[in-house]
């Protein structure tokens, strides 16, 4: 299990400024749509600067038309990141031409696969969907796994799910996590690295109860040594 530390503060100061604090732990970085909008390439290059030895993650999610996006993949892939994440709900066609639009790329990223947001609950998301996250998880992982991707971006409820309908080896990266019980604040579906572990999350994202901390270092090192 990989820790990413979501980078979602105001300023890009202080996005470099946690990153700066962490640049000794063996980590992941997620760079959002904020402060990707915000802060664009210059971003990802200060954060390299800081420690050649970070992983970014690039979560854009991104949802368009398959031409499109296979672009857009490719436009990322020569950021220099090291993981993106797309839509399942784009279609298979669309995941196919973004892996095909990839395999003419020297080193490129993971791609995962975005199932259901864990601002979801049942009910909100069967209003948008018609079906439960449980039913349309599985669709949209098979189609990822069948499209070529390396994994998906799910909750920890359905990350065994997830690989009991694919592989093992199918990543699962799972936002929400509030390490040690803390406030679950906007996100619906939560949980603590306990059941993280136990539903074999691959990437795990914690991000304001380390960056809201007065001890980030401290929370991610405590993080870290649970996993």
């Amino acid at each position: 299990m990989k820790l990413c530390v979501a980078l979602d503060l105001p300023s890009a100061k202080e996005n470099l400024d946690l990153a700066k604090i962490l640049k000794s732990e063996d980590i992941w970085l997620k760079i959002g749509l904020r402060s990707y909008i915000r802060d664009g390439k210059p971003l990802l290059e200060k954060l390299k600067a800081i420690s050649p030895h970070f992983k970014l993650f690039l979560d854009l999610k991104i949802h368009d038309i398959p031409n499109t996006m296979a672009d857009a993949a490719e436009s990322m892939a020569n950021l220099g990141v090291d993981m993106f994440n797309i839509h399942a709900s784009s279609g298979k066609k669309a995941m196919s031409m973004v892996m095909d639009r990839l395999s003419g790329v020297q080193n490129p990223p993971l791609v995962l696969a975005v199932t259901a947001l864990t601002s979801f609950d049942e009910s909100s998301f069967a209003a948008i969907y018609g079906e439960s996250i449980d039913n349309k998880v599985s669709q949209f992982s098979k189609d990822a796994y069948e499209s070529g991707l390396n994994g998906v971006v799910c909750s920890v409820f359905e990350s065994n799910l997830i690989k009991n309908s694919t592989t093992k080896n199918f990543l699962t990266l799972t936002p929400g996590i509030r390490p040690f019980g803390e406030s679950a604040g906007d996100q619906k579906r939560v949980a603590d690295l306990v059941t993280a572990k136990n539903e074999q999350s691959d990437f795990i994202v914690v991000g304001r109860p380390i960056y809201q901390s007065n001890d980030p270092l401290g929370v991610t090192q405590k993080i870290l040594e649970n996993i």
